[in-house]
This record gives C-alpha cells, sequence and structure tokens, in this order.
C-alpha cells in the first residue's frame, strides 16, 4: 500500500492527494460554510503528478481520502533511446527504465545524476524549474 488516509479539512495547498486513484498536487482549496441541514463541503482542484492534468473533487469536510506516500529518489542516466531512458538507482543500484516526455529528452544526458519520484508503482524524473 502507498497511500494513507486523511480527511479533507486537514488537506493543504501544496501537498498531495489521489484523484481518481492518480496521484496529484493541491492547487486550491475553498470550504464552504455548513447549511441548514448538511455539512460544510470542500472544492479542491489539483493536478495529475504525472500527466500534468488539472482535476477538480467536492468531498463533506469528514471525508477520507487517499493521500499518496511518493518517495524521491536519485538515479543515474545509463542510457537513452526513443523516448526511454534508462536509470540505475543510486542506493540499491536496480536498473529500470522511464518514458521521457520530447521536452524532457533534451534535458536528460547519459552519465548524469537525476532525481526521480516514485509512487503507485509509477516512476517519473522530476526537474527542477
Amino acid at each position: 500500500m502507498s497511500w494513507q488516509e486523511a480527511e479533507v479539512r486537514e488537506l493543504k495547498v501544496g501537498r498531495y492527494m489521489l484523484v481518481d486513484d492518480v496521484p496529484c498536487k493541491i492547487v486550491d482549496i475553498t470550504m464552504s460554510k455548513p447549511g441548514k441541514h448538511g455539512e460544510a463541503k470542500g472544492r479542491i482542484v489539483a493536478i495529475g503528478v504525472f500527466d500534468g492534468q488539472k482535476r477538480s473533487v467536492v468531498y463533506p469536510v469528514k471525508h477520507k481520502v487517499k493521500v499518496p506516500i511518493i518517495e524521491k529518489k536519485n538515479a543515474q542516466v545509463l542510457s537513452i533511446a526513443n523516448n526511454e531512458a534508462q536509470l540505475m538507482d543510486s542506493e540499491t543500484f536496480e536498473t529500470f527504465v522511464v518514458q521521457l516526455d520530447p521536452t524532457e529528452i533534451e534535458r536528460v544526458k547519459p552519465g548524469t545524476e537525476v532525481s526521480y519520484w516514485e509512487t503507485m508503482g509509477v516512476r517519473k524524473i522530476m526537474f527542477q524549474n
């Protein structure tokens, strides 16, 4: 299990949550006031960590949502072929392949060290802007 639970009222901008089983970074949260017969609701806008898609959801503030556990690691780039980079983890020496977007190919060079995130069985190279 690479996630834990949290209530909507505990979430903050800049943290992460799962929306439709996709890890997303929260960019906006608005909480409504409770109504006469209902409870307060939270509207959350989040952007997918791996796909960049914007998603929004509305839940009661006491609703439990899944929060992904994101492991941030380093790896050395071994080779690049087509739109894939072969990496070797700096701690475990495990080798694996990650998909690259066409814009990322120029930024990754064999022999360099990169940071990558791993969660929900997916790995992605993360670049500092």
